[in-house]
């Protein structure tokens, strides 16, 4: 930022314990200035959502100086409630979890709460509601349950409830970890036209090319301040991030292991100059999108039709409940028809609120479709004796699996399932010992899980789950709100259970996670918009498709259409980041390479 910037954040010296003596804050400084974009990255537990609470005045630290918009809130440890109060007046903060923050029964009225209490006329809160809630594409919903709406819906009503208080300071912690693909753009874009307006954004984010826009970067570790400057000089420390828990945006990682494979690439974090560096590596006009070349997929299993399923929805119809007795129900499934093979994983996609929660729940017996039918493993979930059936065979992650914790400790927590199964004591004790070794949770049984780091409380309950050894996993959106290498470590585990003949579906908002199942289903709007092979759903012909119903493709494909446009010859289109390094590789040194 220019020098003699205006500040409206200054912090000395501060710290923050929490209960049972966690230093979520450890002597920490930093200043934010008027109209910055500030960006805040580090992995679970590293301090980041504490300090939002703090920059936005929600928590006090216990040490140090604090000064908000000009307002001096704490001095030395001792707080100034008079100067918090006027501060919070131009401070807005969106929690990761939007349920922390939805305080009403409708839509519209959340997002008036905020005006309301700060005094603004009725007309105008009337004109703000309707502006923010058509900015965050919820205007049909004004008159909705927020409880009754998906997960990405309610964060969606939550950054326009923040929104229409027209903050000075708008801090986001994790705006975008239950939003599909076009939701976190949308996001993207409201965070720079608010920039673009004056108003200071501090936006906490796991998605580290979504730090590419900021004026500047800072990595927490352990509550203090690691790394800080440009995105640029932030994520050249690869090694050091990646020690964090965290790696470089994709355009930095492909471009080290272009290095690695021999080609004379640049280390860059933009993309435009890695793209055109790698266009004039390779000689001669590629085919153009459309065109021949697949990526070769590897061995498959037997064929679908050759094993049992493990999973039947026919013509499955569901509405929600309280819409049911009214003459304008609101469906969230229409006519859904799907088969999963025992032993297969598939990665369940579609835009928020398209129905993909629901679904899981209808796989799990937790609810009843209106018409059509389910079968899983086996058992016709529309009768009640035989639900019972499917006790301890189906394991369910739920959204926000922390909030199935409990328990005093993280040994009684993960024997919870097994025990009530009626295992003799030792097989539960063998069982919950496997599950803490396979999520890396071994020595911490005595620890209460509520203690826990955020991505280690997600662990803990999978844990759990996994201790009852179930046929089936079911799991939405695991790997929200999860750092880098904590996504990574959750797929790896997925693999691992997958291995042992475990069938799994998920719902992922990630591209490039569903391209790593056997089989994607992708719903649209209630409805089944394609399903089959990752390979076949993620293509070239698809694309404008999936970008129609909120999605995208994974991340390698993309690129290498984008880099055919430019001519580089592809013989292959990958759905993987090695095998999109290894393709341009073989382009590079088809011709001469430079």
């Amino acid at each position: 930022m220019p020098m003699g910037t205006p500040l409206v954040a200054e912090l000395s010296h501060v710290s923050l314990v929490y209960e049972g003596d966690v230093r979520a804050l450890d002597d920490v400084s930093l200043t934010v200035a008027e109209g910055e974009r500030l960006c805040i990255l580090g992995a679970n537990g590293s301090g980041k959502s504490t300090l939002a609470s703090v920059l936005c005045g929600l928590l006090a630290p216990d040490e140090g100086d604090v000064t908000l918009l000009g307002e001096r809130v704490l001095a030395g440890g001792k707080v100034d409630f008079a100067a918090y109060g006027r501060a919070r007046r131009r401070l807005g903060l969106v929690f990761q979890n939007p349920d922390d923050q939805i305080v009403t029964s409708v839509v519209e009225e959340d997002v008036a709460f905020g005006p309301e209490n700060l005094g603004v006329t009725p007309q105008e809160i009337g004109q703000r509601v309707e502006q923010e809630l058509r900015r965050t594409a919820m205007g049909e919903f004004a008159k909705a349950d927020p409880t009754r709406l998906s997960g990405g819906q309610k964060q969606r009503v939550a950054i326009a409830g923040a929104l229409a208080m027209h903050p000075r300071v708008l801090v986001l912690d994790e705006p975008g970890a239950l939003l599909d693909v076009r939701g976190r753009r949308s996001v993207m874009r409201v965070m720079a036209r608010l920039k673009e307006s004056g108003t200071t954004v501090v936006h906490i984010t796991h998605f580290m090319e979504e730090a590419l826009a900021a004026d500047r970067v800072i990595v927490m570790r352990a509550g203090r301040v690691a790394l800080s400057g440009t995105p640029a000089e932030v994520f050249s420390h690869s090694g050091e991030l990646r020690s964090l828990g965290l790696h470089e945006p994709f355009a930095a990682r492909l471009a080290g292991r272009l290095q690695e494979l021999g080609l004379g690439v640049p280390w860059t974090t933009d993309e435009e100059e890695l793209a055109q560096a790698i266009s004039h590596l390779a000689e001669g006009v590629g085919p153009k999108r459309g065109a021949g070349g697949r990526e070769e997929a590897p061995p498959r299993a037997a064929a679908a039709d050759e094993r049992p399923l493990a999973v039947e929805l026919r013509e499955v119809c569901y509405s929600y409940q309280e819409d049911r007795r009214s003459a304008q129900a609101r469906r969230a499934l229409e006519d859904v028809s799907l088969c999963i093979a025992a032993g297969d994983s598939l990665a369940i996609v579609g835009q928020t609120g398209s129905g993909k929660s629901t679904l899981l729940r209808l796989v799990c017996g937790l609810e009843l479709p209106d018409s059509g039918s389910v079968r899983v493993l086996g058992v016709n979930t529309a009768r009640r004796r035989e639900r019972r059936l499917l006790r301890g065979r189906v394991g369910y992650v739920m959204q926000h699996p922390e909030r199935q914790l409990f328990a005093e400790t993280v040994a009684l927590d993960v024997a919870f399932g097994p025990t009530n199964l009626g295992l003799p004591a030792d097989e539960v004790e063998r069982r919950c010992q496997r599950a803490l070794e396979l999520v890396g949770l071994l020595g911490k049984e005595g620890c209460s899980p509520f203690e826990l780091s955020g991505g280690q409380q997600r662990m803990c309950a999978i844990a759990g789950i996994l201790a009852m050894q179930p046929e089936l996993l079911v799991l939405d959106e695991p790997m929200a709100g999860l750092d880098p290498l904590g996504r990574e470590r959750v797929a790896e585990l997925l693999g691992r259970i997958k291995g042992r003949g475990c069938t799994i579906v998920q719902v992922t908002h990630s591209m490039d996670g569903a391209a790593l199942a056997d089989r994607v289903f992708v719903l649209d709007r209630t409805r089944v918009l394609a399903e089959g092979r990752p390979e076949d759903i993620f293509c070239a012909e698809n694309e404008d498709a999936l970008h129609d119903a909120g999605l995208g493709l994974p991340t390698p494909l993309a690129w290498a259409l984008a880099l055919r446009d430019r001519g580089v010859n592809l013989q292959a289109l990958p759905l993987t980041a090695e095998g999109l390094a290894r393709a341009i590789a073989r382009a590079c040194q088809a011709g001469e390479v430079r």
